[in-house]
Order: C-alpha cells, then sequence, then structure tokens
C-alpha cells in the first residue's frame, strides 16, 4: 500500500551542506555505435569488465530526445540482457538530498527496468527495482514488496524524475513534471543506478542527471525515518513501529513518542537507551490503535529527546502515514493456493508472503502450499493447479488468475469485501488410535443459487513439516542478500539444509478433486443449509495438532466463493454434524498392519498401477475405479483376503487425468487418487 510521507524537500533543505555533487550525460560527447561504458569515464557495465565486454551497449542516433544521441536498451536473449550498464555515484549516498532524472521512451508494448544499488560493489544489496510494465503501469519495489504504483506514458519521451530525502528514505515521484506519488523505502542507501533490459524490454534513455547534497550533522538530532503501521481490515489491532535515526553527532540516551490516529493519540517514553551517531534503530510500540474502514492519515512525533523539548533540528521530527483498513464482508474468508518445491530457487519468496499473510489476516485468510516434485507433493493437487500456472513460485487468490506470491495482499484485499454467497462452518471427531477423522462442512446459504452448479472439495493442509533425505533442503536464490531482503531467507545459503526447514501450510490432500464434488444438487434458496461429510485417516507420520481444514465452495466459474479453515482442535470443538457422505481418503488402521497400510505405484502411471495391502485379518475386498465427475469406469470384487496383497489396476484405457481409486474394506471405504498421465 502507498504510504504518503511529509518531510518535504524544500523545508529539509536548509540543514544541506554545500558540498554538493551532480552528474550529466546527454550522450552527445560520443559516437554514435561506440560502447558506453568503453567510451566514458564514469558508466560501467555490471560485470566490472571495464566496458568493452558483453554487457555493454552503444550509443544511438537512431531516436534522441535532445541532440543526435541516446542510449538504447533492449533484451536480446529470453533471460533478458546482455545489456547491463551502471551508473556509479562514487560513493554511498546515505543522508542528504538526492534527485535523479532522466528522459525515457519505452517503446509500445515493451518494457523497461532499472534498480538502485546500495553499496559500491554491484550484487550486494539492491536498495529497489523499478518496473515499467508493457501496460503502462509503473511499479517501485523492494524484495518483491510494492512499495508504490503508478502509470508512464508508453511510445513517446517523457521526462522520469524521483526526489529523495535520504535522512529518513522518503521519495517522490515525478512524470512529466506533474507528482505521481510518494513512498518510504527501507533501504536507504543508493550507491548507483543499474539498467538492465529484463526479458522484452526496449527503452531509449537520454539527458541522465543526478544531483547530491549531503546532510551536515548538527549536535543533537533524533530524525523519524519510518512509521509503519500494517495495512489490514477494519477492528484489527496494530502495533505501530518506528525506526529512529540519530542524525546528530551526540548519543541518544531518552526520547518520547507520539502518535495520532483517528482522533486518539498514544505517548510512549524510551530511556536507558545508546544510540550513537549515524545509528538507524527501530522501538515497537506496545500501545495497540484499532483499524477504523477507510484511509485515514497517522502521524508521529518525537520529542524530549535527551530531556530537551526539542532537537536541534525539528524539520525531521515528525512522520505522516496514510493506513488503509477495508472493511471485510462477513463470513468471508479467502484461499490462497502457492505453487512451490524445494527444488525452486525462487520459492523461499513464496514461503515468506504465505507466512506474512497467515499471521497478519489471522482468520481472514487460508493459505494452500502446494508442492511440485518433492517428499511433500500431492501428485492430483499439483497436477490440477499445474493448468494454471506459467512457473514457480506462483500463487492462486479465490482461484483467480496466476500472480506472484508477492501480491497476495493485494488480491486479497480485492477478494475480502466481497460478499459471499455461502458461509462455511467445520466440524469434526477424531480418533486419536485409529486417527480417523470425520468432518462435517456445514453450508449456510446466503442467497439462492443453481446448486448444481456449485461444488465442494476439503482440503487438509500441515505447518511444520520437516523431513530428512533427497528432497527435503530448500533451494533458495536469496542466499547472501544479493537478490534482496527476503524474510532470513537471505542469510540462508543457497541450498537451506533440511535440519533448518519447517515448510508451512503443505497442502496434504485435495477431496475429492480440485474442482469439488457436486455436493449441491437442485435449487438452493436463501437460508437453506446442507451439510457434507468426509472421512479422512491420517498417516502416521503427519502431526494432528498441526493439521487444519479447509472447506471451499467453488462456483460454476471456477472461482472460489467461500472457505472455512480450522484446526481439528477448533473443528472437534465446533461439534460434528451428520450429513450427505461425500466419501475420504487414507489407511483404516484397524484393518491394515500400520508398518505397510495401503500404497499405489506407479503414480503417477501409463499403462498399469498396483494397489499394495497388507490386512491383518480376511476382508472382503472391493476395487473400484471412478473419474473425477464420480462416474464408475472399473469394479473388481476380490472376494476376501489376508495378509500381502497387489491388486492390479488397467490405466492404459484411461484417457489424462485425475482418477478416484475406491478401495472397500469390510464395507469401509479409502479412496486414492491416481493421475494418469
Amino acid at each position: 500500500m502507498k504510504k504518503t510521507l511529509t518531510l518535504f524537500f524544500a523545508i529539509f533543505s536548509i540543514a544541506f551542506s554545500t558540498n554538493a555533487q551532480s552528474f550529466t550525460d546527454d550522450f552527445e560527447s560520443y559516437t554514435a555505435g561506440s560502447l558506453l561504458a568503453q567510451s566514458s569515464t564514469t558508466w560501467a557495465t555490471w560485470s566490472g569488465a571495464g566496458g568493452g565486454g558483453a554487457d555493454d551497449a552503444p550509443v544511438t542516433n537512431t531516436l534522441a530526445h535532445s541532440g543526435s544521441n541516446s542510449l538504447f536498451l533492449s533484451s536480446t536473449v529470453a533471460a533478458g540482457g546482455p545489456d547491463d550498464i551502471v551508473l556509479p555515484f562514487g560513493s554511498v549516498f546515505s543522508n542528504g538530498s538526492f534527485e535523479f532524472e532522466c528522459w525515457m521512451n519505452v517503446q509500445t508494448g515493451k518494457l523497461a527496468y532499472f534498480n538502485y544499488q546500495a553499496s559500491t560493489t554491484v550484487g550486494q544489496i539492491w536498495s529497489m527495482d523499478i518496473f515499467f510494465e508493457a501496460n503502462g503501469d509503473l511499479k517501485f519495489q523492494n524484495s518483491g514488496a510494492l512499495m508504490m504504483q503508478t502509470t508512464y506514458p508508453q511510445g513517446q519521451w517523457f521526462l522520469f524524475k524521483m526526489m529523495a530525502n535520504l535522512n529518513n528514505s522518503s521519495w517522490n515521484i515525478f512524470i512529466d513534471g506533474a507528482a505521481a506519488g510518494a513512498f518510504q523505502n527501507p533501504v536507504f542507501n543508493v550507491a548507483s543506478i543499474n539498467f538492465y533490459p529484463i526479458q522484452n524490454s526496449a527503452f531509449y534513455i537520454d539527458d541522465v542527471s543526478f544531483n547530491y547534497t549531503p546532510y551536515t550533522l548538527p549536535n543533537l538530532n533524533a530524525a523519524v525515518m519510518n512509521l509503519n503501521i500494517q495495512d489490514g481490515l477494519a477492528s484489527q489491532s496494530r502495533f505501530p513501529t518506528v525506526t529512529i535515526r540519530n542524525l546528530g553527532t551526540t548519543a541518544i540516551n531518552a526520547f518520547d513518542l507520539t502518535t495520532n490516529y483517528n482522533g486518539s493519540a498514544n505517548t510512549q517514553s524510551f530511556t536507558g537507551v545508546n544510540y550513537a551517531s549515524g545509528s538507524v534503530n527501530t522501538v515497537s510500540l506496545t500501545q495497540s490503535i484499532t483499524l477504523t474502514g477507510g484511509i485515514i492519515d497517522a502521524n508521529l512525533i518525537v520529542s524530549n529527546v535527551n530531556g530537551n523539548l526539542n532537537d536541534d533540528d525539528i524539520n525531521d521530527d515528525t512522520a505522516l502515514v496514510t493506513v488503509t483498513a477495508v472493511v471485510p464482508a462477513p463470513g468471508k474468508l479467502v484461499v490462497g493456493e502457492e505453487a512451490t518445491g524445494t527444488w525452486c530457487q525462487w520459492c523461499p519468496r513464496g514461503a515468506v508472503f504465505m507466512d506474512m499473510m497467515a499471521e497478519k489476516y489471522a482468520g481472514f485468510f487460508a493459505g494452500v502450499a502446494v508442492h511440485n516434485n518433492d517428499p511433500m507433493e500431492d501428485s492430483a493437487y499439483d497436477a490440477s493447479i499445474g493448468d494454471f500456472i506459467g512457473g514457480y513460485p506462483s500463487a492462486l487468490v479465490d482461484r483467480l488468475p496466476e500472480i506472484d506470491p508477492s501480491e497476495l495482499e493485494q488480491s486479497f484485499l480485492s477478494r475480502i469485501v466481497i460478499a459471499p454467497k455461502v458461509f462455511l462452518t467445520n466440524g469434526a471427531t477424531y480418533n486419536a488410535a485409529t486417527r480417523q477423522l470425520k468432518v462435517s462442512i456445514k453450508a449456510d446459504w446466503q442467497s439462492a443459487v443453481a446448486g448444481a452448479n456449485f461444488k465442494l472439495a476439503c482440503v487438509l493442509s500441515e505447518d511444520s513439516v520437516h523431513g530428512t533425505g533427497s528432497g527435503w533442503s530448500q533451494s533458495n536464490a536469496y542466499a547472501g542478500g544479493g537478490s534482496g531482503v527476503m524474510g532470513g531467507f537471505e542469510l540462508l545459503p543457497s541450498t537451506v539444509p533440511a535440519s533448518q526447514m519447517n515448510y508451512n501450510h503443505v497442502g496434504r490432500f485435495i477431496f475429492p478433486s480440485w474442482d469439488g464434488a457436486a455436493a449441491y444438487s437442485g435449487a438452493i434458496n436463501a437460508g437453506d443449509i446442507v451439510t457434507n461429510n468426509f472421512t479422512f485417516y491420517l498417516p502416521s507420520g503427519w502431526n494432528e495438532n498441526q493439521i487444519h481444514i479447509i472447506g471451499m465452495v467453488i462456483e460454476n466459474t471456477n472461482i472460489i466463493d467461500n472457505a472455512s479453515h480450522t484446526s481439528i482442535d477448533e473443528a472437534v470443538a465446533n461439534g460434528f454434524i451428520p450429513g450427505t457422505d461425500l466419501g475420504g481418503i487414507g489407511t483404516e488402521i484397524s484393518m491394515i498392519n500400520s508398518s505397510n497400510g495401503i500404497s499405489m505405484y506407479p503414480n503417477p502411471a501409463t499403462d498399469q498401477t498396483f494397489i499394495n495391502l497388507n490386512l491383518k485379518s480376511n476382508t472382503a475386498v472391493t476395487l473400484s475405479v471412478y473419474n473425477i465427475t464420480g462416474s464408475l469406469l472399473q469394479v473388481k470384487n476380490y472376494g476376501n483376503l489376508n495378509g500381502a496383497a497387489i491388486l492390479p489396476v488397467n490405466s492404459s484405457l484411461l484417457a489424462q487425468g485425475v482418477y478416484l481409486i475406491e478401495i472397500n474394506l469390510n464395507g469401509n471405504k479409502q479412496v486414492l487418487k491416481l493421475v494418469k498421465e
């Protein structure tokens, strides 16, 4: 969400020193066709080869804003690049005022991209990323998190300008001289700009310049860098955090912080601290605020610094943010399904944002991590979500079109306000000895619908899943911090050992299928209550204390209308309600030797798969094969079996897709999912 800062540059500039630095280049001093970094004493390339390498870019006279020359950057390989041009600032700018501007021309239907580096050595810390999208959107991100979004004109020259107060890392954006927005960046250092044509990029830059004026530290100055109050939902409580920077020469040992939000003011005193000159310190307030629906200003004032009513620079003692809270639709819960895998080096991003959503929107958000090609994969769930994504990591919110996991919150906020047609309540009984979980999902219909077009699916997810051996270690592209901060993964190695990993929201089962069961036949009227039951047998390796039950009602448009989300204990406390039995999945412990149970291999299958049984006693066994809509395709009665048995299933005649293998043991039905390739 965009947050608007109030430290204005006109006021702030009075404390700047006169030791300014500036740079400008209109590319007219170069010969068209010459390589920029090779020809310049300032420009460089990402590789640091001194110019002339594969990542150097030629000056062009094809199109220019002024004069004859400009720089054209385009991606000529699938992954982006090879052009990779860097404009070093000569040092790290960490306080004072900084301005950058250039004229840009992004070709119609193409993209542009550049980033700020926070260290003089490129590739260590990204300060921010700026994306000029092919649809005209302009996004400012830090470590994948959106800080601000606006628009820009495509297919024409426009003036792009950024003005920063680096004392509190507040940035203002201008397009063709008009204010386009403001944001606060958590990284306040800038050392260079990197122009890199990502995939499908084609853009010109001309008349590039920057100006920097450092700040002269007074004797005593506590500067408010950041007031952070998380946006959210009306009625949620938030504990503000504040970043205080000592921009004086004297150590800070005491101060007061006063927050004002929605007509209420709270003051908290901090004593016994020792903030050295230049240090950046984050403090958490112990007095919460309750969010109110709408966009409401909140401000913060630092005062009484070291016992003085005012410090030596009052211009940076105040911060103002806008806090956005939306009013959720009654009874609405949003589902986020993330496509992930331990082999996927960028998938830690999905884990971080899924955990953030679960914590920030507890009771309003249900997350499912659908694993691919690792020990946590549920083959049917994985195969189904694979039809809706283009790569990893990806996410679906209420089964709307694919997004990046970093966009979960924006999509969630657009869905949580939509009134659902049905309210869902989970009930359950659980037998710890047999590990039988019986689930009831009560649907309390708020609107009339054509019931045959609405379906019900039940998902079991598990938190804190871990293991040893192949496939349990997490690949990690964020190692070393070169790709930014990512929830602590930047501090972990490129392959995080299994012993350090706990995986949350793991999708264990989806039953009966991705599309759900036709649980609501006939016309449904407002006020109708329909209850359906599922029976699961939890494998011995699962922790029932970490299992969550998620019910999903899926519309005829394949969008999730509403959902339910509880732990087993919460569902048991709600009480089990008998209803229409929709089946289940798992292993009946009382009939099966727990050391072997029921297994199916291979899965996915092509011509044939086999069901392995290890029965404790004589058991009447029938095997049936159903398609995903519930139509019976094959059935075989094996009579009474005892001990180990292998039951073949002919899959050669089945079309590609997901099938249900029902195993009837003395009238107790267990269901396995088969994926036919």
